[in-house]
């Protein structure tokens, strides 16, 4: 009789450890890393393919705002740049007569120098060529003074320009991340401004799942360390994955909402974060449960 009541104590024991080491440690719920992606320019979209659930590389196009008017100003300051080139190029045409002007003066004083010195020439000769040649000179020194001015209203065409091929790029509204659209907010078609938000999108490949822990799980827990993550598959069965701490609270904080007892609602818990790849079973929002 004894015999029989040790062996229903044991199995009675092992049975209990084996329920026990089938539980989680933690329960929480999957977040991903969500982007608001607005539009950045002004105007009527004018092309918006993407559709809610597509699957989005980074850097794909989502949207193209009008962008008629910046390349209206970009012919209109390409037109005034033109302009401005012509100016600089008459200065310099002017400088090369002005040249060849002095040039030509300076001949003709060495010549009267040396007929000077025969006294085949007077000095209000000589005075009179020397006289040309510094108002020539004068005249190149303001010719270049006003072609740095001119070139200054080159380097302005120039940066508005450089500012218009911004915005002109700016108008293709691209993915800053890869991830999944989970939320459009407009069409093509529509008129948006800048700062309006058009898509939500969400990097699904690896989520993190949010967990609470108390004080006496924490100090077995440490950031990089593995774990195990799983989900409902079926009434009764559980689906694993691997998952490594990614962030531990730092102060605590009292049980979230979501816990419906009011007696585990005043416990004082720390917020863990495990960070899991995605296979495509995981959603966002889903719950999850964690074994350290």
């Amino acid at each position: 009789m004894r015999n029989i009541s040790l062996v229903i104590i044991t199995a009675s024991m092992l049975a209990a450890c084996s329920g026990k080491s089938g539980e989680a440690d933690a329960y929480g719920n999957f977040e991903a890393t969500e982007v608001i992606v607005s539009s950045e320019t002004s105007g009527r979209i004018l092309r918006f393919e993407a559709r809610e659930g597509s699957e989005i590389e980074k850097g794909d196009e989502i949207a193209l705002v009008d962008t008629m008017l910046f390349h209206l100003q970009k012919a209109e300051i390409d037109a005034a740049m033109r302009s401005v080139s012509t100016r600089i190029a008459s200065i310099n045409a002017q400088n090369d007569i002005i040249g060849q002007q002095i040039a030509n003066l300076r001949v003709n004083i060495a010549r009267i120098e040396n007929m000077l010195k025969n006294d085949a020439a007077t000095q209000k000769q000589y005075d009179d060529l020397a006289g040309q040649v510094e108002v020539l000179q004068k005249q190149a020194a303001a010719n270049n003074t006003q072609k740095a001015s001119v070139a200054a209203e080159l380097t302005v065409f120039e940066t508005k320009k450089a500012t218009l091929a911004e915005q002109l790029a700016r108008s293709c509204v691209r993915s800053p991340i890869g991830g999944t659209l989970i939320e459009k907010y407009s069409e093509a078609g529509e008129m948006t401004t800048a700062g309006r938000p058009l898509v939500k999108i969400a990097d699904l490949s690896l989520l993190k799942l949010k967990v609470y822990v108390s004080g006496g799980q924490l100090g077995s827990l440490r950031v990089g360390s593995e774990c195990t993550v799983r989900i409902d598959e079926g009434e009764k069965g559980y689906r694993s994955f691997p998952g490594r701490i990614s962030h531990i609270s730092e102060k605590a904080e009292f049980t979230p909402r979501i816990i419906q007892t009011k007696e585990e609602r005043v416990t004082l818990v720390y917020a863990v974060s495990i960070e899991v790849r995605n296979d495509g079973s995981m959603k966002a929002g889903m719950p999850g449960e964690a074994i350290f």
